[in-house]
Formats: C-alpha cells, sequence, structure tokens
C-alpha cells in the first residue's frame, strides 16, 4: 500500500518512519510513504503556499493553487486508473473521529493521499472538490496535519503482517474486535514483586500459576471492569453486538453490586 503525504514540513516525518518496530513496515515497503511539499509547486520568488482570509480575521489560510498542483503531480506518479484512484484525505476537526475499524479498513486498503494543513485551515474550494474523506483525532486542535497523519500511518503500519514481533500481539489491543471492542486488560512483567514509592507491590497470583484457562477469564474480567469503570459506552455496545456472555454479565452485576455497597 502506499501513502502519500501532502505537507509543509516533510523533515517531521523523517525520524518517524525510521524509528521504533513500525519502520519495519516502512523499511520493507510494506507501507510505502511520499513526501511532497506543495511550496515546491507555488509560483513567485517566494514559493508562497498562503494568504489572509477574506472577510478578515486572524492567521492565514492554505492557499488552493499549490495544493492543487501538488496533488495533480501526486496523481501523475501514482498512475492510478480513474476509477481506482486513492481517496484524498484531509486531517480536520470536522473529520469522524478515527477509530480502530477506521485503522483495520485502512491497513486493507490501497492507501491514499493524506493532505496536512496548517495554519487557520485550507482553502474551502479545494476542500470541496479534491477531498473525499476528513478524519479527526478527537475534539481538540493541533498546529497541523502532521501529528495525524504520523497517528493514522502508525497505526497502520503496526496491523502488517511480520511487523510486529508477535503477530499476535495486536489482537489484545484495545478496541479490538478479538475483545469485542473493550479496553485491554493491565499487564506485568518482573521482577513478582516491586519495591514501589507505595511500598511492595505483587503480581496477581493468578497471572504465575500457568493455568491459561484461569488466566484467559481474569484477564477478561479485567478487561470487563475496566471498560465498565472507564468506558462504560463500550459496554454498550459489545451488548448491542451480542459480544457478552453469560458469565461476562454476572461478572458485571457482581462489580456493580460490590461498588454500590449491595
Amino acid at each position: 500500500m502506499r501513502f502519500d503525504v501532502i505537507t509543509l514540513f516533510p523533515e517531521l516525518f523523517a525520524p518517524f518512519l525510521t524509528c521504533g518496530i513500525n519502520r519495519r513496515a516502512f523499511e520493507s515497503g510494506l507501507v510505502e510513504v511520499r513526501l511532497w511539499n506543495p511550496r515546491d509547486f507555488a509560483e513567485g520568488n517566494y514559493r508562497r503556499v498562503d494568504d489572509r482570509p477574506f472577510g478578515g480575521g486572524p492567521g492565514m489560510v492554505m492557499m488552493a493553487e499549490p495544493l492543487w498542483q501538488c496533488l495533480q503531480a501526486v496523481r501523475a506518479e501514482r498512475a492510478d486508473p480513474a476509477e481506482t484512484q486513492a481517496p484524498v484525505v484531509l486531517f480536520s476537526p470536522t473529520g469522524d473521529r478515527l477509530d480502530h475499524a477506521a485503522v483495520e479498513g485502512w491497513s486493507h486498503s490501497a492507501g491514499a493521499v493524506l493532505v496536512c494543513g496548517r495554519y487557520e485551515g485550507i482553502d474551502q474550494r479545494f476542500i470541496d472538490a479534491c477531498v473525499d474523506v476528513q478524519i479527526s483525532l478527537g475534539d481538540f486542535v493541533l498546529s497541523g496535519g502532521e501529528i495525524a497523519a504520523m497517528a493514522l500511518l502508525d497505526a497502520v503500519a503496526r496491523l502488517q503482517p511480520g511487523v510486529l514481533s508477535d503477530q499476535g500481539s495486536h489482537q489484545q489491543d484495545s478496541f479490538n474486535p478479538a475483545l469485542d471492542g473493550l479496553l485491554d486488560s493491565p499487564h506485568h512483567t518482573r521482577p513478582e514483586t516491586w519495591e514501589g514509592p507505595n511500598g511492595a507491590v505483587t503480581v496477581p497470583e493468578v497471572l504465575l500459576g500457568g493455568h491459561h484457562e484461569r488466566i484467559a477469564r481474569y484477564r477478561r474480567e479485567q478487561s470487563l471492569a475496566l471498560s465498565k469503570r472507564l468506558r462504560p459506552d463500550l459496554l454498550d455496545r459489545a451488548r448491542e453486538l451480542g459480544a457478552l456472555s453469560a458469565a461476562d454479565e454476572m461478572f458485571l452485576r457482581a462489580v456493580h453490586c460490590h461498588s454500590s455497597g449491595l
């Protein structure tokens, strides 16, 4: 798959693409990333890519023409057939919030053209004419779309075969269908007893016994309890999908009674 990133700051991506486990996806070509600077397609001695907004207001707005010329160059190099052109994605507060299901979809796709806005935004005429999908990371504003683009690339890369050392690792991620979309359970490692700031803390005994069925049930219950406490909406969605067993519901009732003092 191939992602073309349109950004005024391509240098921000260099360390991201060459560090950490996910670099395996980028270096092997499983996830090909090309960087494009719209300033290279701007006119004039100053290669201007932004201007003041019509109607007044603070800040500057990215101009449509340099972005359009840059996108044309991307299209020409990709040489995708017209009917299967890669979608153009803009990272924007008005977009749909990125979630695991969307990442799964992108991980099985042929890629996309990722547009990273800057300043006060992008000329709406370019958005209306060229953008197919808008994505948001959440209800907050970043200085540009680069961090959001990296988040999408990172999430997609780790789902590619052979990228993670343990191929089953991502199956236990929070929000993964393998966990019915619930939060993952807590994790522990050596030593068995840690002398922390609040005294000695020991790993839960069930994790030390080697009984795989008990461990699996313990982790499931921890996932249920954590989701109930922090993200009850995930439990509601799992119920709607019929993903909770009778044992799950019995455990949740017990948790509720305990927390209510009943």
